[in-house]
């Protein structure tokens, strides 16, 4: 598996790079943005971990320059700790983010959680509800008939929800299957993600009809009557 590392920090690279690398991870670096994009483009990366601050082209506008012509899963490694800089790089299409400092136990665990795959079978149907239709086993999702993008975090939450209509699916549940067992208590990211899901997919995203919240529980996929 490769592994595309952005950042401007050659300490943070240098860890990154020993880190990663000591668990047969194949890295590749880029220290700028421009850089970043050149070497996504040049590698194919299966990974992107990247940084906010960088110059020349900001993470943000590298995230969004990826997400033009790739679904490459990306964690952000920032320094930036405010809930709205979270919420504007998972906006961007970023999957996850993880605030430094942090330990290379949790590094490797967020990497391993954006690495997994669910492979659906080929003949299932096509999931649809309102104006929405999910096709599970091509990846494919469309609103009134215009292609909807979703990150691969999203897709599996998503995913998740669609195969257990009218059913609670419960906070511990949805964060174990996404992200593992050691991150059952971490409910904020699952508020972030079913906020950006409904955005793309509730004709109300502010009274949601679909994608439902069970308070103090978790969530619940309602299809239509």
């Amino acid at each position: 598996m490769r592994i595309l590392i952005a950042d401007d920090d050659p300490q943070m690279v240098r860890a990154l790079r020993i880190t990663l690398g000591a668990r047969g991870y194949d890295v590749v670096v880029a220290e700028d943005g421009r850089g970043a994009l050149d070497q996504a483009i040049a590698t194919h990366p299966d990974l992107v971990v990247l940084d906010l601050g960088m110059p020349g082209l900001t993470g943000l506008e590298v995230i969004e320059a990826l997400r033009g012509w790739t679904d490459v899963p990306i964690l952000v490694v920032s320094g930036r700790t405010e809930s709205w800089d979270k919420v504007e790089a998972l906006d961007a299409g970023a999957d996850d983010y993880v605030t430094k400092p942090f330990s290379a136990d949790e590094l490797l665990a967020r990497v391993r959680a954006l690495s997994r795959r669910a492979t659906p079978a080929p003949d299932e149907p096509v999931v649809e509800f309102g104006d929405v239709a999910v096709d599970l086993a091509a990846r494919l999702a469309s609103r009134a008939g215009s292609p909807v993008r979703l990150t691969p975090t999203e897709w599996r939450i998503l995913e998740v929800l669609l195969r257990h209509p009218d059913r609670l699916v419960t906070r511990e549940i949805l964060l174990t299957e996404v992200w593992g067992p050691q991150y059952t208590s971490d409910t904020g990211y699952l508020r972030l993600y079913l906020s950006q899901l409904r955005k793309k997919l509730e004709p109300d995203p502010s009274n949601p009809r679909y994608l439902l919240t069970e308070a103090g529980m978790g969530y619940r996929f309602v299809p239509d009557r």
